[in-house]
């Protein structure tokens, strides 16, 4: 009988030795179980093939011309990513319904003396679950956001923090940008779908009972939405803000954006689309400093002319709740465990 769960925390609970999503690559790349494999018992080309008999020409047609397909991709599986499973190995596999693509790979598995079980409902019932726990319920940890201009480290402090034990949210590692217009990576971002997959399975994993601290982040990053459970808590969370000299946020700007700083025509088109906002001017002496190799003075106008009055009047609307002001004097490694330390002190009272 295929495995039901009833909650995201059961689904990383599940005790099988692997997740084996069958869907096609197209569907994996968008969304799946995090941890999963894909093993796909139907190429993209291959499904949209059998959809089209299924709809065009006939059911039989299409489930017995399937039939072959997934049995020659199963047989490849087998002689190839799973030749190395020995006789005890459990795998729990899925579909998009768990329905015929993951019954099927799952028979043949059993057949070969593995205890293969399948999920009830596949994805959907999953996908079900990320979305209730995102959209339908209030978030039940409890946030404190990191806050401060741009250039206080605030994502390297984050990471600092979990070393340190404290329950952290990478919401940027998540949504794959750093939220700004100059926040891109070279990867591109994942799916929507994705992005609340990892923020809601991170959530499960965490104790309620304990704080949980994340960065402060408009409602968007690059083009990933935060749900309006988790933005909702977000926006009523008390607040540990983080000062620095502006000499110290360039440097610290200069050196975390150095992959972005490399790329530099793609930094001048990310700067030019800024004219509409900050006027040709300011943006033209941005692209005068980069050209000049002044970088720290990049980075100082950026913040004057751009980020920090964008701060500012964000602040402002939000009227957040200020739990403490941590003055830090240098953003170097030092300066940054020291930060690091003195909130995690901080987090640690308020838990």
């Amino acid at each position: 009988m295929p495995k039901p769960f009833a909650t995201l925390a059961e689904f990383l609970a599940h005790g099988f030795d692997e997740v084996i999503d069958v869907r096609s690559p197209a569907e994996f790349a968008e969304d799946h179980i995090p941890g999963a494999i894909n093993l796909p018992a139907l190429s993209n080309e291959e499904r949209a093939r059998v959809g089209t008999i299924y709809t065009q020409v006939a059911p039989f047609e299409a489930r017995k011309i399937g039939a072959a397909l997934v049995a020659r991709n199963v047989a490849r599986h087998l002689e190839t990513e799973l030749a190395d499973r020995d006789g005890g190995w459990q795998p729990l596999v899925y579909c998009w319904r768990g329905g015929q693509r993951s019954g099927s790979v799952a028979t043949i598995l059993k057949a070969v003396g593995w205890r293969a079980e399948t999920i009830e409902g596949g994805y959907q019932s999953y996908r079900r679950l990320v979305h209730a726990a995102l959209y339908e319920a209030p978030v039940s940890h409890r946030f404190i956001l990191l806050d401060g201009y741009t250039g206080t480290a605030k994502t390297d402090i984050l990471h600092r923090l979990e070393q340190l034990g404290i329950q952290v949210l990478d919401l940027e590692g998540m949504a794959g940008h750093r939220g700004s217009i100059l926040g891109g990576q070279a990867d591109a971002q994942p799916s929507q779908k994705a992005f609340e997959s990892a923020l809601a399975c991170r959530l499960a994993g965490l104790d309620p009972a304990r704080p949980v601290v994340l960065e402060a982040e408009s409602s968007k990053i690059g083009e990933r939405i935060i749900p309006p459970m988790v933005w909702a808590a977000m926006k009523t969370a008390p607040r540990i803000v983080i000062s620095a000299p502006m000499e110290a946020r360039a440097a610290y700007l200069v050196d975390a954006y150095d992959d972005v700083i490399s790329r530099r025509d793609e930094l001048v088109a990310r700067l030019t689309i800024l004219k509409r906002h900050r006027g040709a001017a300011v943006v033209e002496n941005w692209i005068d400093l980069l050209d000049r190799g002044d970088l720290a003075g990049l980075a100082r106008a950026l913040m004057e002319d751009h980020y920090d009055p964008s701060y500012a009047k964000s602040r402002a609307a939000h009227h957040a709740k200020a739990l403490h002001e941590l003055r830090a004097e240098a953003l170097d490694p030092q300066g940054r465990s020291d930060l690091a330390g003195r909130i995690a002190r901080i987090v640690t009272v308020e838990g």
